[in-house]
């Protein structure tokens, strides 16, 4: 039996909700906040599904999958991967982006994209050892919370 598990959550749990907190902030410098009704919002959205792998009980990573239509496909975009700082290096990283790759075949997603820094050196090789091409093109961001206009 294997000892861990991908479950795509449905329903708030607060422990869930505290473990996503967690590696969000092994996800970035910055901080982020992740409320309940961030989460509660999270687990609403039918194009934009959580994937948290566990250990046991323990949620130990997480990921999840944007989609969308657009006139040339359906599109999906891999978003916040990040296995805790004490299970990296045992391929569970590959383990959610290919259950995440499963997910978008059985949706008969076109286009699965996602960025990746480069200097992330470990994650950079896993993508490109699971079929995924760099992309020549610039991606530009534009933040569009309330801050954002000061």
């Amino acid at each position: 039996m294997n000892r861990y598990t991908i479950i795509t959550p449905t329903t708030y749990d607060g422990a869930h909700h505290q473990a996503i907190a967690h590696l969000l902030s092994q996800l970035s410098s910055r901080a982020i906040t992740f409320t309940e009704d961030d989460y509660r919002q999270q687990l609403a959205s039918p194009h934009s599904p959580l994937f948290l792998l566990f250990d046991g009980n323990a949620v130990i990573g997480m990921l999840t999958v944007g989609t969308y239509l657009t006139p040339t496909g359906s599109k999906a975009w891999i978003e916040d991967v990040v296995v805790d700082n004490a299970y990296r290096g045992q391929g569970l990283g590959k383990m959610l982006v290919t259950h995440a790759i499963d997910y978008c075949k059985r949706q008969h997603i076109a286009t699965l994209m996602l960025t990746s820094k480069p200097q992330r050196i470990a994650a950079n090789a896993l993508y490109q050892s699971l079929h995924f091409e760099r992309k020549e093109t610039n991606v530009y961001k534009m933040e569009m919370g309330a801050d954002s206009a000061k």
